[in-house]
């Protein structure tokens, strides 16, 4: 903003970093006590260690959280095994796919969720799955 600027200007600018602001805070999903996920106008249902999980995920909410952040989020109590994240990550990144949001993988660091931009249903886009494979009803070939 170029000064001396008027206050009409002012104000006009202001009122828009502010609705900017505002639809970004409105764009953060919301984890209730009962597991249920709401991201703007869609939800999803998570078991308790998914729940868990996403809640250590919101903390931190286009940050990354650690491997060892998110097992003792996910089982207080200590985690069954290395397998066992890496299994519920998955699962996670599948069931929150068609509210756009996507949990990336941060490699030696963790994993950083993040509103997508990819079209819902394409989890499968960082699961550690190879986008060359063939899905259920393609051919290889």
């Amino acid at each position: 903003m170029r000064l001396p600027a008027t206050d009409d200007d002012i104000d006009a600018r202001s009122a828009s970093v502010l609705a900017r602001a505002s639809a970004h805070v409105q764009a953060r999903p919301v984890l209730d006590p009962d597991g249920v996920l709401r991201s703007r106008d869609d939800w999803v249902s998570l078991p308790p260690v998914e729940a868990r999980l996403m809640a250590a995920l919101l903390d931190r909410f286009g940050a990354v959280v650690s491997r060892d952040q998110l097992a003792r989020a996910g089982w207080p109590a200590g985690a069954p095994g290395r397998n066992a994240l890496d299994v519920h990550m998955l699962r996670l990144r599948r069931r929150i796919a068609p509210l756009s949001l996507v949990i990336k993988t941060v490699r030696s660091r963790g994993y950083l969720l993040e509103r997508g931009v990819e079209e819902p249903g394409s989890a499968e886009a960082d699961d550690g799955v190879g986008s060359d494979a063939p899905s259920l009803g393609q051919r290889a070939g």
